[in-house]
């Protein structure tokens, strides 16, 4: 798998309110939802970023320039 990946997924998860609401209620499931989009993930990684902790990914998000953010219309805000 290639770090490019990798890091699409960890910067939709700060970009992306809906992608990242998703993911903390159901992170095995919406890292699935992300291989939609991108290349497979190895277990590996798949169990690295599940263990990622999503209050930091949020203080990270909440640090951004709004203009970087995709709110989440239907999910409200975090």
């Amino acid at each position: 798998m290639s770090q490019r990946t990798v890091e699409r997924v960890i910067g939709r998860l700060v970009t992306d309110e809906g992608f990242r609401r998703r993911f903390a209620k159901s992170p095995e499931s919406t890292l699935r939802e992300a291989m939609g989009w991108c290349a497979e993930l190895t277990t590996s990684e798949i169990e690295s970023l599940m263990a990622i902790d999503i209050t930091l990914v949020e203080r990270f998000a909440d640090a951004l320039d709004p203009r970087l953010q995709k709110a989440d219309i239907e999910g409200g805000v975090h």
